[in-house]
């Protein structure tokens, strides 16, 4: 039998801007506390104490926002995040984790997160996040296809053509060629990149910019004669338009 907290909370309900949660955690505890909060937010919140469930869960059903524990018991949090986003799934992630070095961000955020917080946290903090994640998401570009040059960008299938041939990305190698798409024709700093591609509103003194820039870059030119990603010097990048 169910407890109280473990089924849909309704508190609040009746306002308008009530979001639906799903909060994947083993922690009994942690969950009760949150969902406590939550619901005098007047959102609702679904919690499953384990990630198989949690993966099932997400893939079944509509949420606004996922909170997801990185360490379970039997599945990795980037794990289900990872199968979720090759399943062509985009509900916002916040992932939870007691693991806050800059790597561990960074990992997270390439495998298709959201937004990133470390243990412990303030449960406010949480609900200001799960609000902002859901407006970042109600923003995003509602046309199927972004057409630049010899480029297209099918953004509900995720998928990327140049000269109506198929290239295969990762995740966050799409993010990136849309953000580029979005911005064609206009240089993007490595800055913006950091704070609108991996969600990082701080420098983590790597390299990761680079690296997928590099990686996007030889996808989009194999096999083709000419650039697809230019570097201007002291500004950032820019994309090409492909022919």
């Amino acid at each position: 039998m169910l407890t109280k907290w473990e089924r849909d909370l309704t508190i609040g309900m009746s306002e308008p801007a009530a979001l639906r949660i799903l909060y994947v955690e083993d922690d009994a505890s942690s969950a009760e506390e949150l969902s406590a909060v939550i619901a005098n937010h007047g959102h609702v919140m679904h919690w499953e104490k384990n990630g198989l469930s949690g993966l099932r869960r997400a893939a079944s059903e509509e949420f606004d926002v996922i909170l997801l524990d990185r360490m379970l018991p039997d599945m990795d949090g980037i794990s289900i995040v990872t199968r979720l986003r090759e399943a062509g799934i985009e509900t916002p992630v916040l992932m939870l984790s007691a693991l806050g070095r800059s790597e561990n961000r960074i990992e997270g955020l390439e495998a298709g997160v959201d937004d990133y917080l470390a243990k412990p946290y303030e449960p406010e903090e949480i609900v200001a996040r799960i609000r902002a994640l859901h407006r970042r998401s109600a923003h995003k570009i509602t046309g199927s296809i972004i057409i630049y040059g010899n480029f297209e960008c099918h953004v509900k299938a995720r998928t990327a053509f140049r000269s109506n041939r198929h290239i295969a990305l990762s995740p966050k190698e799409f993010e990136l060629f849309k953000y580029l798409m979005e911005n064609a024709g206009d240089a993007v700093t490595r800055d913006q990149l950091l704070r609108d591609v991996w969600k990082m509103d701080f420098d983590p003194q790597t390299n990761v910019v680079d690296v997928n820039i590099g990686r996007l870059r030889r996808k989009l030119e194999e096999g083709f004669s000419g650039p697809a990603i230019e570097t201007i010097w002291g500004s950032g990048y820019r994309l090409t338009n492909g022919q």
